[in-house]
């Protein structure tokens, strides 16, 4: 799968199509921004097509008819799978390890919401220069499969590095409780004796912050990078369409707590609204960075320098 990906990107570094801002309603370009000393590039993992009505119930349907600009021609909104590499000092943090290789319908199996076309994350990287080894810290932002899928494939995926997830995060699985959406056989039981518990606050990058944003997930985990005065907050799935933000009661199909996950978007939009601050979304299309303008989500200047390696066929 490597030789045509390379393929492709070299034809588009030939032709010039370096494209500063991608569109919502398009599967995520590999886009990398400069913050100071540090480079954050979203090494994308596939496509997933998430039908709107399923995941975001408490949606209302004219909302969809009133913003079609949103959805992809199929109907669906696009929402990448992926993980952001944040290289600093010689060092590489990877946050999330992507889908894994998926393909077809997704969700529980008698009521499907969504397809997907995922696998890509190792080509992505060698397309970088990146094997697996040279990633020295991987941290989750919580633990539901489409932040997981590299994580162990089977065995552990990223030989040398520390794989971090919050206490909190890990709290029910420490229990023997069952949490939907992160795979027990794939991934919790090979993580049990290969992660390092976190806590909110720990610096565990240079220049990178824990902030445990529980209600998605038990757990779910924010990170904030920092570099001078600019930061970059990694909300992870505390929003996964900028809707969300101006409209902080329509919850997502997984969420745990309804209620923390208010708190959570509270904190976040707050983090958002500070001086020189970035977002990053993983399922935000082709936005996958921007900044806060009141309650709206705008795109900032990033370069794709290698395309979507997956379509949804």
């Amino acid at each position: 799968m490597l030789a045509p990906y390379l393929a492709q990107a070299n034809s588009a570094r030939q032709e010039g199509r370096h494209e500063i801002m991608g569109a919502l309603n398009e599967q995520s370009a590999v886009r990398s921004l400069k913050l100071g000393d540090a480079r954050l590039t979203y090494v994308v993992d596939g496509a997933m097509g998430i039908v709107p009505e399923g995941f975001f119930p408490a949606v209302p349907e004219e909302y969809w008819q009133e913003h079609p600009e949103m959805l992809d021609e199929r109907g669906f909104l696009a929402m990448s799978a992926g993980g952001l590499l944040v290289e600093r000092g010689g060092r590489r943090l990877l946050i999330d390890a992507g889908l894994g290789p998926v393909s077809g319908p997704i969700g529980v199996s008698e009521e499907p919401f969504g397809q997907t076309n995922s696998g890509a994350l190792p080509e992505t990287l060698d397309a970088l220069g990146i094997a697996p080894q040279d990633i020295d810290t991987v941290a989750f932002t919580h633990l539901h499969v489409d932040h997981t899928g590299w994580a162990f494939a089977p065995q552990k995926f990223f030989p040398t590095a520390r794989y971090l997830v919050s206490a909190e995060e890990w709290a029910p699985h420490g229990r023997g409780e069952t949490v939907p959406g992160a795979p027990a056989q794939e991934t919790i039981e090979p993580m049990k004796d290969a992660h390092t518990p976190i806590s909110h606050g720990d610096e565990i990058f240079d220049g990178v912050h824990a902030l445990v944003t529980p209600g998605h997930s038990p757990g779910h985990t924010s990170y904030v990078i920092t570099a001078g005065n600019e930061r970059v907050v990694v909300f992870g799935d505390v929003f996964h369409i900028p809707a969300q933000i101006s409209h902080p009661h329509w919850g997502s199909r997984p969420d745990s707590d309804g209620a923390a996950v208010m708190t959570a978007r509270t904190r976040i939009a707050g983090e958002l609204a500070r001086p020189g601050t970035i977002g990053f979304a993983f399922h935000f299309g082709d936005q996958a960075f921007g900044r806060l303008r009141g309650t709206e989500w705008e795109p900032v200047e990033t370069e794709a320098i290698l395309p979507t390696p997956r379509a949804l066929g």
